[in-house]
């Protein structure tokens, strides 16, 4: 019974770990998905000095 529970708490402790690894990762997508929103709205920034060079 002794060596069920140790292995239970080591299935548990990876079980842990990789929970943590997951929500780690999930969080970096979406973080980098949101830069990469950013970076597009600012690729199709246009500044209105070009119309006022036009004048």
């Amino acid at each position: 019974m002794k060596c069920f529970k140790k292995v239970l708490k080591v299935v548990g402790i990876i079980a842990a770990i990789a929970a943590a690894a997951a929500g780690i990762y999930f969080a970096i997508t979406k973080i980098k998905e949101k830069k990469a929103a950013q970076a597009n709205d600012e690729e199709c920034y246009v500044s209105c000095s070009c119309c006022e060079a036009d004048a």
